[in-house]
């Protein structure tokens, strides 16, 4: 049900790639509550995903834009205001890749050229859009610009390799940079910690089907869906939270709260 809160706000949504992307189920909720977004991937990603069908259904102008190429974020800002009719409101950063993972690298035993690779586009590619926003005044005051990490970032999740590292890097870029944004555009930037949902990336990391058991088990209110996530972020973009900058936030039905569960201790 739709309750307009973002009716005549204007975005971009990085990283939807097919139905099972959280950034997919944004696009349609923010869709739903009368925003109006640019979606865009990787030419490469574009071409593999069915993001044309969602730009269909969400009326969304399609640019392809690199996160790891400055140039083509500050074209990707600048025909965004354009064609979106001015400034922005809201920006989402949906993007995480790592080589080593893919090649079951172990982490004592990292391909460290892969590790640039980890961190250039799960975290440092965060401080190139925000800086590309910054540099072309593309952000209207209380606007929100939202990354999506994990908790990996504070706990050791063994499995999760070299996009921890990715990931506590994400949450210092939104922390340092929301600062500045703060004080001089009134801009918030946050990241939003989200349950083990089973995305294309997600289910690519080792014994993830076990941890999402595991997860759903430890958290009270139990693992965090896809689509609540993407509730969360309407509400991050909505003017209702126009004080809330420089956080982490977990979205995680109380799992980053939990020690142990009886559930688990049942099972010990």
């Amino acid at each position: 049900m739709s309750n307009g809160l973002l009716k005549g706000k204007r975005g971009i949504i990085f990283g939807a790639l097919d139905e099972n992307s959280i950034a997919w189920k944004v696009a349609e909720r923010v869709y739903e509550e009368g925003g109006r977004f640019v979606l865009t991937n990787a030419p490469i990603a574009l071409r593999m995903g069915a993001i044309n069908q969602l730009s269909e259904k969400c009326e969304a102008p399609l640019i392809p834009a690199d996160a790891t190429n400055n140039e083509d974020l500050n074209n990707l800002f600048i025909e965004s205001v354009d064609k979106l009719g001015g400034k922005l409101d809201f920006v989402l950063h949906s993007i995480g890749m790592s080589p080593n993972v893919r090649k079951n690298k172990h982490y004592t035993d990292l391909n460290h050229e892969w590790y640039h690779k980890t961190l250039d586009v799960s975290a440092m590619s965060f401080h190139r859009v925000l800086t590309a926003a910054w540099k072309n005044d593309s952000m209207n005051d209380w606007g929100s610009m939202l990354a999506l990490t994990y908790i990996a970032a504070q706990r050791v999740f063994p499995d999760y390799n070299d996009m921890a590292d990715a990931k506590s890097m994400l949450e210092s870029i939104a922390r340092s940079f929301g600062y500045h944004y703060g004080k001089e555009k009134k801009v918030r930037v946050n990241t939003i910690s989200q349950s083990p949902t089973p995305t294309t990336a997600g289910k690519g990391v080792k014994g993830f089907d076990q941890f999402i058991a595991y997860a759903d088990q430890i958290s009270p209110m139990g693992n965090a869906d896809a689509t609540a996530c993407a509730d969360y972020c309407v509400a991050m973009f909505s003017d209702l939270t126009r004080y809330i900058t420089m956080q982490n936030l977990f979205h995680d039905g109380g799992f980053s709260s939990t020690g142990v569960s009886a559930e688990v201790l049942d099972k010990m």
